[in-house]
């Protein structure tokens, strides 16, 4: 039986193509997708063909085991599974070194340019992975839930890094999911006051059914003085991306604050080095996330500390992958995140 995947061909282009049937490494698995999130990674990529390696279009999916290699340790088939990274590999430099944290194999299964990594992402009806690609998904979350632990996750780690001190004030940029998720686990690991800040009216009401009392369109920076008696924010997660915003955003944390990196610019930006070394900022990037991650963000979700029910706007088959993503590219949309079901 065949199973069905889209790729990228051309600049804005997606086509559904039809492969033989998934079948399983000896060390591998075969996961048929329930869903797969659409991220904006993946709008990129399809904005610009060749930009991502294949796996990593279509990145954010959970699904059913249906099928195991011979040595594929514990998993099971009937076995629901998100896409995740393995654990330090311990062989690599970078654990060899002692930093397991940065291990070459997990980053590089994040960046889907690893052994094992399958021949295309998740916008598919099946997917033949290596095991360690999958982190199994507790009875207590549903589906829906599950295809946002990828994003759970990669906002667990960030805020994971930044190891502020309780209550301080943290202010995020940016409503859209990444943001949202960031602030819930910032709300989690004690942050005192979170600011989030957002320009899209309809993204904060989304903001203030989380529960945020303190969601403000940009230009507020007279607000964060009253807020913290004119020192600037302790923590500021920059969420969207827009290269323009980087210097202001570090001009908004107060001197010995940081400033965590989680949006990914695709252009240059022009920043003022000077002020950053005077003002002894620390500056902390945030790329994906380590096999320990999605354990945290599973747990946040079951707990019910992140709430990511509210950010899933939508679900279309893959049949309307195309036009869905051409709706997002344009900047039109109110969608928050957009599922795909290939079994629609």
């Amino acid at each position: 039986m065949s199973h069905r995947y889209a790729t990228v061909t051309a600049d804005h282009r997606a086509e559904l193509r039809d492969a033989p049937a998934a079948t399983p490494a000896a060390d591998g698995v075969v996961v048929d997708i329930t869903y797969c999130g659409i991220c904006a990674t993946d709008t990129h990529g399809w904005g610009t063909a060749g930009a991502l390696p294949a796996p990593v279009f279509g990145h954010e999916w959970t699904g059913t085991v249906s099928a195991v290699g011979a040595d594929a340790g514990s998993l099971r088939v009937g076995q629901r599974v998100v896409a995740a990274v393995g654990p330090a590999c311990g062989r690599c430099a970078q654990c060899r070194a002692g930093h397991t944290e940065q291990c070459d194999l997990a980053f590089a299964e994040a960046n889907g340019v690893s052994p094992g990594a399958g021949e295309h992402g998740g916008f598919a009806t099946a997917v033949a992975v290596a095991a360690r690609r999958v982190v199994a998904v507790p009875d207590t979350l549903t589906d829906e839930q599950a295809a946002l632990v990828e994003p759970a996750a990669v906002t667990f780690h960030a805020v994971r890094r930044t190891a502020f001190e309780l209550g301080s004030t943290v202010v995020v940029q940016g409503a859209g999911p990444i943001g949202l998720l960031t602030a819930m686990h910032a709300r989690a690991a004690g942050a005192g006051h979170i600011i989030v800040v957002e320009p899209s009216q309809a993204r904060r009401a989304v903001a203030t059914a989380l529960g945020f009392r303190d969601v403000v369109a940009p230009g507020f920076e007279e607000h964060l003085r009253d807020v913290t008696d004119g020192l600037g924010a302790d923590v500021l997660f920059e969420c969207t991306g827009a290269a323009a915003l980087l210097q202001p955003s570090a001009e908004l944390v107060r001197r010995g604050g940081t400033m965590a990196l989680l949006g990914f610019p695709l252009t240059p930006s022009t920043v003022s080095y000077g002020d950053w070394q005077i003002r002894e900022l620390t500056v902390i990037g945030s790329l994906a996330y380590t096999h320990a991650d999605f354990a945290g963000a599973i747990n946040a979700i079951a707990n019910g500390a992140v709430d990511v029910t509210p950010l899933h706007t939508g679900t279309v088959g893959l049949d309307e992958l195309q036009e869905t993503l051409a709706l997002l590219d344009s900047g039109e949309s109110a969608h928050a995140k957009v599922l795909v079901d290939p079994r629609r």
